[in-house]
């Protein structure tokens, strides 16, 4: 007895018949929240749990027109970290992310140089210390941000000449008008050469900067103490919230240099007739964390 395929088999909901290579087909829905598959014996498979076909938590997850699950937009968390850790400016793109739900900035400022010395013979000349760069933090929904943002890394403050001048200034960073830190202040030349006992006073830190949830100016620079015309201490570079000042030095010579980023320069000595030039303060940096 035969039996015709075609007249015992029709199309309809969830199944095709393909009457040319009698292969009966299994029409799985695209609905959204749709789960079910094949499992590995080949049979029809769907996920227990209750209401939807996945129990599904929905403060985190979601299903797309195919059935995927997603995250939803905004819980991901901490997906990327973007640093520009060399002075000057760029462009931060938001679409370039099409996932990003908010950033978290972080702006560090430069550091200030340290000036230089030139003492006469037989005297000396000790300096202070340049001042850290501020710092400080925001966090920001994309759509706060309003298409690309411009993100300055300030440079670090410039050494001074062998020759009695002060240190440069530290650049300011930010991330667009919505945060910024400033840069620390150079260390004067404001002790004269000589032999006999004198001080001279620290380099101011940098008032907090604006914007954002946290700021915080940059440590001061420590003052320098001359003894005799050979024998003194100069001042270490300000802190900074990412970085080290340079170390004080106890001897004539160039400013110790500031580790981290932000640090003021350590000061530099001139003795006996050696002129010595500044130390440039610690360049600033900029951090952005992306959150989807």
């Amino acid at each position: 007895m035969s039996v015709d395929l075609e007249e015992l088999i029709q199309a309809g909901p969830g199944i095709t018949f393909d009457p040319a290579s009698g292969t009966i087909s299994i029409n799985l829905s695209l609905d959204g929240g749709n789960a079910a598959t094949f499992g590995s014996d080949n049979g029809l498979f769907v996920f227990s749990g209750g209401g939807d076909p996945i129990a599904l938590c929905t403060e985190y997850f979601t299903t797309n027109d195919e059935g995927d699950i997603c995250l939803k937009p905004g819980t991901m968390g901490l997906r990327e970290v973007v640093t520009y850790g060399t002075p000057g400016t760029y462009q931060f793109d938001p679409a370039a992310y099409p996932w990003l739900a908010r950033v978290r900035a972080k702006v560090q400022a430069g550091g200030g140089g340290s000036a230089g010395a030139a003492a006469a013979a037989n005297q000396s000349i000790w300096r202070a210390g340049g001042a850290g760069g501020g710092y400080g933090e925001g966090l920001y929904e994309v759509a706060a941000l309003g298409g690309p943002v411009t993100v300055t890394v300030g440079a670090g403050g410039a050494a001074a000449g062998a020759v009695n001048g002060g240190g440069g200034a530290g650049g300011n960073s930010s991330f667009g008008a919505l945060l910024n830190a400033l840069g620390g202040a150079g260390s004067p030349a404001s002790m004269p050469s000589g032999s006999t006992g004198t001080t001279a006073t620290g380099t101011a830190g940098p008032a907090a900067g604006s914007g954002g949830y946290y700021n915080s100016g940059g440590g001061s620079g420590t003052g320098a103490i001359r003894l005799t015309g050979s024998a003194g201490i100069g001042g270490a570079g300000g802190e900074s919230h990412l970085g080290h000042g340079g170390a004080s030095r106890s001897t004539a010579g160039v400013g110790i240099v500031p580790r981290g980023f932000g640090g003021g320069a350590g000061g530099s000595n001139s003795a006996n007739g050696v002129a010595q030039a500044g130390r440039a303060g610690g360049g600033g940096i900029v951090i952005l964390e992306l959150y989807g």
